[in-house]
């Protein structure tokens, strides 16, 4: 977040809020006395049997012993507990399966609407739900196009074909104009899509598999969500939401038990706007083997996992060499969440299936092959200025992508199965992940450039050298940190369904107001 926009939500917290509720402050709770707790896991049927039926409703769940329940939306199947944690689904790659998303919601919400953004007047129902499986490559008719909402007593029947790599996918809302209100209030899961090539790695499953889904709150003294608004009734939207609660899997910085022996983590930034800066306690070491899209090339060592909204890592810890002991997972300084690690003796390369039959692991050199795409594979490169507009007081009113509103007709058109080039120009002062629906691609480079010269009609200066990926940006992504004063690139072949798509920021408050943007492709 930008010192700027940190400033505004400064001046926004101290006008009168819609809401009225003293805040809740957790950093006074006790930390580590909840239990974390894990999803139900789901299997996905056959697309020739009936659809898995996942509805959203509200429930009332405790986030911390000392905190009342509280209210939340959340999805669940069938005669689930009253809980706040989707279900993971699971799905095998090239194996298409039917969801039937339900909305069994209230026709009132109880966060703030701001009526003025774009689809979300008063000339529609108040709430409104659609569903995306992000990093899908989904049929646009059924990958959760912003408009195509429905409302509480109905329900829409998606089709999947998962035609791709095994990955971390995950489900949420993506309502026009609401989609920020509804993910808070809690509509989001984890998707695992596997495949024979995750398989023959024999890595950590199971209870040693552990979906952790992040995110930050506010809360009010008698447990209720808050939603920091702007105090203005006409316009409560926010540029940005910081949360004063760290979440993970609905729980307020919780504690799990584990083996001494190495454990899977898919972890989920699914954040409004928290950028999370992961570390582990020393003693443990930790590889990412995996991005959004799916497995790396090779493990990389975590030192520090710096992940966006809607980024997704897929980590590796071992927890062999510190038996007994109590370590811990930090954002930043912040200890978030507790591991306490049993004391009985085990080999760092002794691992057991959930069979039982004992199994040696052993970190493997590689991973899966990814085969990184030569810019001369492009035909179009497309240039995408990411914009931000001020009141006459500083106070950020508007988020475009070249300087275009959601509404306005589709400018990218690109062909199936072409391969483009599309460089992020980044006119703001905020890192903004940039998100496309359907496909995958790959991070090029990054290069500082003159804003102020670009501004004023001087063209393109760049300041240094272009910056290569991070390493583990060189797998597969399907969202991508656009820095500021920095043209990002990514190059992206177009390759699943014709149809028309979408792409924009992943921080909900800006693709609200009015970062996202329209794309079609052309047969």
């Amino acid at each position: 977040m930008s010192r700027r926009a940190l400033g505004q939500m400064q001046m926004a917290a101290a006008k009168p809020m819609l809401q009225a509720k003293p805040m809740l402050h957790t950093l006074e709770l006790p930390p580590f006395v909840d239990e974390l707790p894990l999803p139900e896991r789901v299997v996905a049927p056959h697309e020739k049997a009936r659809p898995l039926r996942v509805t959203m409703r509200e429930v009332r769940t405790k986030v911390h012993r000392d905190v009342p329940a509280t209210r939340m939306w959340s999805y669940g199947v069938g005669a689930m507990s009253n809980s706040a944690l989707a279900p993971v689904i699971e799905a095998r790659s090239g194996q298409a399966t039917r969801v039937e998303w339900v909305n069994q919601l209230p026709t009132k919400h109880f966060l703030p609407v701001d009526f003025s953004l774009h689809g979300c007047g008063h000339d529609v129902p108040e709430v409104r739900a659609c569903v995306h499986l992000h990093g899908g490559k989904t049929p646009s008719d059924d990958d959760g196009y912003p408009d195509d909402w429905f409302v509480p007593g109905k329900s829409r029947v998606c089709h999947y074909p998962l035609q791709q790599d095994a990955a971390t996918l995950w489900y949420h809302d993506h309502a026009m104009g609401l989609n920020r209100l509804n993910i808070y209030a809690g509509l989001v899961g984890q998707f695992l899509l596997r495949d024979e090539a995750e398989d023959a790695l024999h890595l950590p499953s199971g209870k040693y598999e552990l979906p952790l889904t992040l995110y930050d709150r506010n809360f009010s003294t008698d447990g209720q969500l808050l939603y920091l608004d702007s105090g203005d009734p006409e316009h409560p939207w926010v540029p940005e939401f910081a949360g004063d609660a760290i979440l993970i899997n609905g729980k307020i910085r919780p504690f799990v038990h584990v083996e001494p022996r190495v454990y899977r983590l898919r972890l989920l930034n699914a954040a409004n706007s928290r950028f999370f800066a992961l570390t582990f306690a020393d003693g443990v070491v930790a590889h990412q083997i995996g991005g959004d899209q799916g497995l790396l090339a090779a493990p990389v060592p975590m030192r520090q996992l710096t992940f966006a909204p809607a980024e997704r890592a897929d980590v590796l810890v071992d927890f062999s060499q510190v038996a007994g002991k109590t370590v811990h997972m930090k954002n930043a300084a912040l200890e978030v969440l507790e591991f306490r690690v049993d004391g009985g003796s085990a080999s760092p390369t002794s691992q057991k299936r959930d069979v039982g039959h004992p199994v040696s692991f052993v970190m493997p050199a590689t991973l899966r092959p990814v085969e990184r795409m030569p810019e001369t594979a492009a035909t179009v490169t497309r240039q995408i200025t990411l914009n931000e507009y001020l009141d006459k007081i500083g106070n950020s009113m508007l988020m475009l992508l070249n300087q275009k509103h959601w509404h306005e007709p589709v400018t990218e058109t690109p062909k199936l199965g072409a391969t483009e080039i599309w460089e992020f120009v980044n006119l703001t002062e905020d890192t903004h992940p940039m998100h496309l629906h359907m496909v995958r691609f790959q991070v090029l480079n990054r290069r500082l450039f003159d804003v102020f010269a670009y501004r004023n009609n001087k063209g393109m200066h760049y300041l240094r050298e272009p910056l290569p990926p991070e390493p583990n940006e060189m797998g597969w992504k399907d969202v991508v940190q656009c820095p500021p004063g920095t043209v990002t690139r990514i190059i992206v072949k177009f390759d699943g369904y014709a149809g028309k798509y979408l792409y924009h920021c992943h921080v909900l408050e800006h693709e609200a107001n009015d970062m996202m943007r329209p794309f079609e492709v052309v047969a």
